[in-house]
């Protein structure tokens, strides 16, 4: 009966240890959550919305236009950003219309915002690559530009320069609280 019960306990014992073991290769390889911390995704993303990260998407694809993307901003700060830019490409902002190589692209996320913009205000100052810290020309291998949806207030690649595509942590598409807010992301 002793032995049976000392059975009972390690088999316990080690299905709990299999199963945090478990956990911990999900959480540090393929997902992990993350909080939305400040404003500079409105109104795509709310602050203290809480969403899922695919650690694991970039190292079968490269990151795509309008990718919602968390990256290492500082050693203790993650940042949660779109993909604007890709390698290879010229990014520019004038009077409100995104350039891609001399090409507009439409960004359907800002949409509405741009609707409530009063006639005198400027949902995105114009810019050019070359006027970002790093002064290139074009967009190198291994780094992309980044841009908060909410243009007006947020720290992006127009002050931190480029992104490398080594700082990225992962893609985020879903959000699952609060549960009135629980939605995929599209661009």
């Amino acid at each position: 009966m002793a032995k049976r019960k000392k059975n009972e306990w390690f088999d316990w014992l080690k299905a709990l240890l299999i199963a945090l073991g478990l956990a911990l290769i999900v959480r540090t390889f393929f997902f992990a959550p993350i909080v939305v911390d400040g404003p500079s995704m409105q109104p795509t993303l709310h602050n203290g919305d809480q969403m899922i990260v695919n650690k694991f998407v970039y190292n079968i694809s490269e990151p795509d236009r309008f990718d919602i993307v968390v990256f290492h901003a500082t050693d203790k700060k993650d940042f949660i950003k779109r993909v604007i830019g890709l390698p290879g490409e010229h990014v520019a902002v004038k009077d409100e219309v995104l350039y891609i190589d001399g090409e507009p692209v439409d960004e359907p996320f800002l949409e509405e915002q741009k609707e409530n913009l009063e006639p005198q205000e400027v949902l995105t100052d114009d810019f050019r690559l070359e006027d970002l810290p790093g002064n290139d020309t074009t967009i190198p291998d291994g780094y992309v530009l980044v841009l908060g949806d909410n243009r007006d207030n947020s720290t992006d690649s127009r002050i931190l320069g480029l992104i490398s595509e080594d700082q990225i942590v992962g893609k985020t598409s879903l959000v699952y609280w609060p549960f009135d807010r629980f939605r995929l992301l599209k661009e």
